[in-house]
């Protein structure tokens, strides 16, 4: 099989879904449409031991897997349910005893081709964002919404250790990868249609 070397040139389809500890499984996966940028951080550092004035040993150090997301407008539904806000007659509140659930994600890097890189994230939760707000000036200025959350691994099925990041690639009108992933981050199929957050 020959190597694909096209990078990718945008972003698609993000997902999450309130995760079960009990079954690593969701209910049902939501998007959120209008990603704009996504990162995912996952660093690790090289640490050394030494012995005899060498290095005797080289062993690897993870560091937390951190994700920043920009979106067009994150909708107040899926703010709800990512960051657990109490909601009373309609109004959503911030306060010290907020407890985010534990969720799933998935996107797609997608590339001119048609072909797309898939993206799980097996467990973490989302933080409240900063509220910011700027006066309109002569011209018209979209501002964005950008969240930031922190995963871990758990368990996935079929992969011998755990896993905080799971990757699939899918050629052109292929969704065999696509599928597979889904059912290992989130447990249930990829959606056939628009799914709705949860008590919306």
């Amino acid at each position: 099989m020959e190597k694909n070397y096209r990078a990718s040139t945008g972003v698609d389809e993000f997902y999450y879904g309130i995760l079960d500890e009990s079954t690593n499984s969701v209910e049902k996966v939501v998007r959120i449409k209008f990603a704009q940028t996504i990162t995912v951080e996952m660093p690790q550092e090289a640490v050394r031991a030494f012995g005899d004035n060498k290095t005797a040993e080289i062993a690897v150090s993870n560091g937390n897997v951190t994700v920043n997301g920009a979106f067009h407008k994150i909708p107040i539904e899926d703010r709800q349910a990512l960051l657990g806000l109490e909601t009373v007659e309609g109004l959503s509140s911030i306060g010290e005893g907020d407890n985010p659930p534990y969720v799933a994600a998935a996107f797609a890097k997608t590339h001119e081709d048609g072909s797309k890189e898939w993206v799980g994230l097996t467990k973490g939760m989302f933080m409240r964002p900063a509220i910011n707000a700027q006066t309109k000036e002569t011209t018209t200025a979209f501002q964005n919404q950008e969240i930031q959350g922190e995963f871990m691994e758990r368990k996935v099925e079929g992969f011998e250790k755990e896993k905080s990041v799971v990757v699939g690639y899918d050629e052109s009108g292929e969704t065999t990868n696509r599928d597979a992933l889904f059912q290992k981050v989130f447990g249930v199929p990829y959606p056939n249609g628009e799914s709705q957050p949860e008590g919306a």
